[in-house]
C-alpha cells in the first residue's frame, strides 16, 4: 500500500530539487509541467502539477516517520548539503510524544517533517511543538 499525494506548485524544477533531496529519489517521470516520485521507503506516490496559480495551504504540514534519530539525523545532513533550511528539534514532546524531527521547507511554501518518536507521552505540547 502506497500513499497517493498531488500537490500543484508554480516551480516545478524547484520542487522537483527539494522533494528529490526530501525523499532521496529522482522522479520515476518527468515532464515540462509535471514530475511522479514512486518511493518505497516511504511508500509514497507524489505527483507535483506545475500551477502558476499554486498557494499552499496555511497551518498544515506533512511528515515522514523514521525508525532512528540516526535517520533524522541523515535527512538534516542530505537537506543541508542541497541548501535547504532546515529547524531542528531534539527530544521534544509534540503531540503526545518524545520526538526527534528536522522541518524543511518546499518552494510554495508546505512544511514538512522528518521525525523518530523516541517514546510516547501524557502530555501533548512541549514550548517547541510544531513551531518550526
Amino acid at each position: 500500500m502506497k500513499m497517493h499525494l498531488n500537490l500543484a506548485t508554480r516551480d516545478l524544477d524547484g520542487s522537483v530539487a527539494f522533494y528529490s533531496t526530501l525523499l532521496g529519489a529522482e522522479p520515476a517521470k518527468k515532464r515540462p509541467d509535471y514530475a511522479l516520485f514512486i518511493t518505497q521507503e516511504p511508500g509514497l506516490e507524489l505527483a507535483l502539477d506545475l500551477d502558476s496559480n499554486a498557494v499552499a495551504g496555511g497551518g498544515e504540514h506533512f511528515g515522514i516517520v523514521v525508525d532512528s534519530a540516526e535517520a533524522v539525523d541523515m535527512q538534516i545532513v542530505r537537506l543541508q548539503a542541497a541548501g535547504h533550511a532546515v529547524d531542528v528539534e531534539r527530544e521534544e514532546t509534540c503531540c503526545y510524544a518524545n520526538q526527534t524531527k528536522v522541518w524543511s521547507t518546499d518552494p510554495d511554501g508546505r512544511r514538512w517533517e522528518t521525525y523518530f518518536v523516541h517514546e510516547e507521552s501524557e502530555v501533548r505540547d512541549g514550548p517547541e511543538c510544531c513551531s518550526a
